[in-house]
């Protein structure tokens, strides 16, 4: 109670069901030790056990099958020369005003007219091509997290949702927030959180890749039995029905020039729905029986979802050491006003 959840590198983008920062520093605080080198994420989501496990000196490795959320990571745990973020940063002014009357043409998103007004079309693209031109990728990239988020809160998203949903009509004409003083706020609050995170981090040996941890476990990026503890949060269910990681993302993916941006939750654990078979956990087994009978589709997502999870648990656990450590942390959701024990399901497994 009480304790700052935006520490560090912890601040810069919101996203949703995010784990708290100490809850994976007191596990680590806990079952750290001299001999361990390796953590691995394989959802890392934004990265906040690699944040943590950075500051206890080990490698760490994460995936996520979010672009976006690939990106909020990897600059959470890149080392930069942040005194040349400040130098580019301190260029932004000129450069805005020097192109507001630019006629810059639209960005390639989905009904940009729908979710977005006029004035923060114009003021997102004069930002972007700010970023667009500069040459150092992570730099690049630093920039890109704050205005992914800048881009989401100025649209006319329901900013308080995580379900791509419309803010009421009655309050369309009178949403004008200040795209620029936004930005350069949510810029001005990582430089602060990244000198914390620099000053407290010795150890920048970090990768975030984009591999599936239910379909595939490429050798190149991570071996098995090479490690040494896993810290992770799972996804909270599939996501087209619970928390919309994809939804979520939608707009920020597209500005990013992503494809499909879309589609992405159908890529998510569960997004591919399949006939109902035993998980060999019974009391899961006959809570998706029983939502079955009322709800046939609502049960074959359930199942396509833990159907998912097995297949990334069993993948995830040949890559630990024998000895090493392995930490989920679970969040058990309601269906019919029955709570799914995906705790009790991943101690099963």
């Amino acid at each position: 109670i009480g304790a700052d959840t935006k520490e560090y590198t912890h601040s810069f983008h919101v996203y949703p069901a995010m784990m708290i920062p100490q809850v994976a520093r007191e596990i680590l605080n806990r079952y750290k030790n001299d001999n361990m080198k390796v953590l691995f994420d394989p959802y890392c989501g934004t990265g906040t056990s690699l944040v943590e496990g950075s500051l206890f000196n080990l490698d760490c490795v994460g995936t996520d099958l979010n672009p976006l959320a690939r990106l909020i990571s990897k600059v959470k745990v890149t080392k930069v020369d942040i005194k040349k973020v400040e130098d580019i940063f301190s260029k932004f002014d000129d450069f805005y005003n020097n192109n507001i009357d630019t006629d810059y043409p639209l960005p390639a998103i989905t009904n940009i007219d729908f979710w977005f007004k006029p004035s923060q079309i114009k003021h997102l693209n004069i930002i972007k091509h700010f970023i667009d031109e500069i040459s150092d990728d992570d730099i690049k990239d630093f920039f890109l997290v704050p205005f992914s988020e800048t881009l989401r809160e100025v649209s006319l998203t329901r900013n308080g949702e995580f379900k791509l949903y419309r803010i009421a009509k009655d309050k369309i004409d009178n949403w004008d927030p200040d795209t620029y003083k936004l930005f350069k706020e949510k810029v001005s609050r990582n430089i602060i959180g990244y000198k914390s995170y620099e000053e407290k981090n010795t150890h920048f040996s970090n990768s975030v890749y984009n591999f599936n941890s239910s379909t595939d476990l490429p050798n190149e990026f991570i071996k098995e039995n090479s490690v040494d503890i896993i810290i992770t949060s799972p996804p909270y269910g599939d996501s087209g029905t619970t928390v919309a990681y994809g939804q979520f993302s939608t707009l920020s993916n597209e500005w990013l020039g992503i494809e499909n941006a879309r589609k992405l939750d159908k890529k998510l654990m569960g997004g591919t729905t399949t006939n109902i078979e035993k998980t060999g956990f019974d009391e899961l087994d006959n809570i998706i029986e029983n939502i079955s009978v009322e709800k046939p589709k609502r049960a074959k997502e359930i199942w396509s979802f833990y159907r998912d999870y097995m297949a990334s648990i069993n993948n995830v656990s040949k890559l630990v050491k024998k000895g090493g450590i392995v930490a989920y942390v679970v969040g058990n959701r309601r269906v019919n006003d029955t709570e799914l024990p995906t705790d009790e399901f991943t101690r099963f497994m």
